[in-house]
């Protein structure tokens, strides 16, 4: 069992005709995804890295039985891209595109969420279960199966965490990486329960960055309702009050958001909070001895 994404998970690639389509299609598949279509209107009947492409996504479900789907559309259609999917029965969307307008990306996750389907992003690398599948554009080298689970709000400490849990020997459940953007379509709240239901997740680390109240809520869940150990990092302490950093939801505003509150708020609900990323993997490799010798 994993988190979201198995070895039956069968993707169609929006706008999988582009360069970064084409380049992570490659990518997804070397990992072991079944990425079974691909759709760019008009190009129906050409096939990309041996996938065939379909002018809708809708003939790509009912001609290939695909699942999820992995968006590489341009921010002004993405909206559009993410409504077809959905009305296609796909019930898994990563959302990679940047940029996309904030009321867009309002009237996407309330439509998804209406119908059933889940969205990961925007703005995001996507979702990994290595050994399985890869939806996304997560580096296939950082990765080795193991049984810690990731969630993060940073693509490259993503990369840079993930890689470090490999490097001392373990490896990962799942990795999902949330974005970064003010309106996300998964939320740390909304993956903790997934893993805290997964047996074979036995510990998580989340890493969170300053800017809304996503890790002051997911301090929380896991202070009421998670059993498993976490290792938390949280990106941006030295960044001023109202200083608007790289990702559109890093944004400290009335006292909120700061580095200071979600780390506080983190060791009370009994998670160990690195200070730097190099720590993460080091806590984690010290947790995982001590569950090993229970």
């Amino acid at each position: 069992m994993t988190v979201l994404v198995d070895g039956e998970t069968r993707v169609v690639v929006q706008g999988i005709t582009g360069h970064q389509g084409t380049v992570h299609t490659r990518a997804m598949r070397e990992f072991g995804t079944q990425v079974v279509a691909g759709v760019t209107p008009g190009k129906a009947g050409s096939a990309v890295e041996g996938v065939p492409v379909f002018d809708t996504v809708r003939e790509a479900v009912a001609k290939t039985g695909a699942n999820a789907s992995c968006l590489f559309v341009p921010a002004p259609f993405a909206k559009d891209a993410l409504i077809e999917a959905v009305d296609a029965g796909i019930r898994l969307s990563v959302l990679v595109t940047e940029h996309i307008p904030f009321h867009d990306m309002l009237v996407m996750y309330h439509y998804a969420r209406a119908r059933g389907t889940r969205i990961i992003g925007p703005n995001c690398p996507g979702i990994a279960a290595p050994g399985r599948s890869k939806v996304g554009i997560i580096p296939n080298v950082v990765f080795r199966p193991g049984r810690v689970g990731v969630i993060s709000r940073s693509g490259t400490l993503t990369y840079e965490i993930v890689n470090g849990i490999k490097e001392h020997g373990l490896g990962q459940s799942t990795c999902i990486g949330l974005g970064g953007d003010p309106v996300v379509g998964t939320s740390f709240v909304d993956a903790l329960p997934l893993f805290e239901r997964d047996p074979e997740t036995d510990l998580m680390v989340l890493v969170g960055e300053i800017g809304g109240t996503a890790e002051e809520d997911a301090a929380e869940l896991i202070r009421t309702s998670f059993s498993k150990p976490v290792v938390a990092y949280i990106a941006g302490r030295s960044a001023p009050p109202g200083k608007r950093m790289g990702h559109a939801g890093a944004i400290i505003s009335r006292g909120r958001g700061t580095a200071a509150s979600k780390v506080a708020a983190l060791e009370r609900a009994g998670a160990r909070v690195a200070r730097f990323p190099y720590e993460v993997p080091e806590i984690v490799a010290e947790l995982a001895r001590t569950q090993a010798r229970r």
